[in-house]
C-alpha cells in the first residue's frame, strides 16, 4: 500500500473543526460544575476558559497531525474532504453515508437510553443512594447539548478515531496485514474496540464529580459510550471519519437534545 501525502489544508480543516467543539462545548460543561467550585476558582472564567481553549487546541493540532500522518498510512482517512480539495463531485458520496450513519448513531442512543433507564439506573439507585449527585439528575438545556452535539461529533471523533483508533491500527498492522500492506480486520476490530473502551473511560472524570466511582459506574461508562463508539469506529474504518462523526453527531442530538426537551 502506497502512503498518501501529508495534506496541510485536510490539517488545518480539521484542527478549525476540532477546536470549534472545543468551544461549543463550554455552555454543557459549566452547567454541570458544581456552581460552589466555580465561584472558589481564582481566575475569572472570561480569562481561564479561552486559556483552556488554547490548550486544547494545540493539544489537538499534534493529535490531528500524528493521526493524519498515520492514517495516510493505514488505508484511513477523510476520502470525502480528499476528493472535495482534489475538485471531484462528492454530493454521491454524501448521500452513500447517511442514511447508516444517522441509523447507526440514533439507534445507539436509543440502546444507550434503554440500558440506562431500565438496566443501570436501578442498579445504580440501589448501590449509590444518596451518594448521586443532585448534578447527576439534571439535564442542561437543549441548546447546551446541540452545542455540545457539535464536540462529540467532531473533536471526539478526532481524538478518538483519526488519532487514538489510528494509532492502535498503524501498531497492528506490524503485527497483522494483507499482502498490500494494508491492516487486517482483525487488527480493525481490535483497534476499535479498544478505542471504544478509552472513550468510555475517558468519562469516568466527569463522572466522578456526580457520584461516588465504584466497578458498576465502570462498567456503565465503558459499555453505554462503547456502543456508540464501536459504530463508528466501523464507520471509520469502512467509510472515512465524516461517517463516523455524522453518526456519533446524531447520537448527541437524541442523547443531549431530544432528551432534554
Amino acid at each position: 500500500m502506497t502512503a498518501k501525502p501529508f495534506n496541510w489544508k485536510i490539517f488545518f480543516i480539521v484542527l478549525v473543526a476540532a477546536t470549534w467543539g472545543i468551544i461549543a462545548i463550554t455552555p454543557y460543561s459549566l452547567a454541570l460544575q458544581n456552581p460552589d467550585l466555580l465561584k472558589a476558582i481564582p481566575i475569572p472564567l472570561y480569562i481561564l476558559v479561552p486559556i483552556q481553549w488554547l490548550q486544547n487546541a494545540v493539544m489537538f493540532a499534534i493529535a490531528i497531525g500524528i493521526g493524519l500522518f498515520l492514517a495516510n498510512r493505514s488505508g484511513l482517512g477523510l476520502p470525502i474532504l480528499e476528493a472535495k480539495l482534489a475538485g471531484e463531485s462528492v454530493g454521491e458520496k454524501v448521500k452513500a453515508i447517511l442514511p447508516i450513519s444517522i441509523i447507526l448513531g440514533v439507534a445507539g442512543s436509543v440502546l444507550i437510553i434503554v440500558l440506562d433507564v431500565w438496566g443501570f439506573s436501578p442498579l445504580m439507585k440501589a448501590e449509590l443512594g444518596d451518594n448521586i449527585s443532585t448534578l447527576a439528575q439534571a439535564q442542561p438545556a437543549a441548546w447546551k447539548g446541540l452545542l455540545a452535539s457539535f464536540y462529540g461529533g467532531i473533536t471526539e471523533e478526532v481524538l478518538l478515531r483519526l488519532f487514538v483508533m489510528t494509532l492502535f491500527v498503524w501498531l497492528g498492522k506490524f503485527i497483522s496485514h494483507t499482502e498490500d500492506g494494508r491492516p487486517t480486520q482483525a487488527v480493525l476490530w481490535t483497534a476499535n474496540i479498544l478505542a471504544a473502551v478509552l472513550f468510555g473511560l475517558g468519562h469516568l472524570p466527569a463522572t466522578a464529580m456526580l457520584m461516588t466511582i465504584t466497578p458498576l459506574v465502570i462498567v456503565r461508562a465503558i459499555l453505554l459510550n462503547g456502543i456508540v463508539g464501536v459504530g463508528c469506529g466501523y464507520l471509520y474504518a469502512t467509510r472515512g471519519l465524516e461517517s463516523a462523526m455524522l453518526s456519533h453527531f446524531s447520537a448527541d442530538i437524541v442523547l443531549h437534545v431530544l432528551m432534554a426537551l
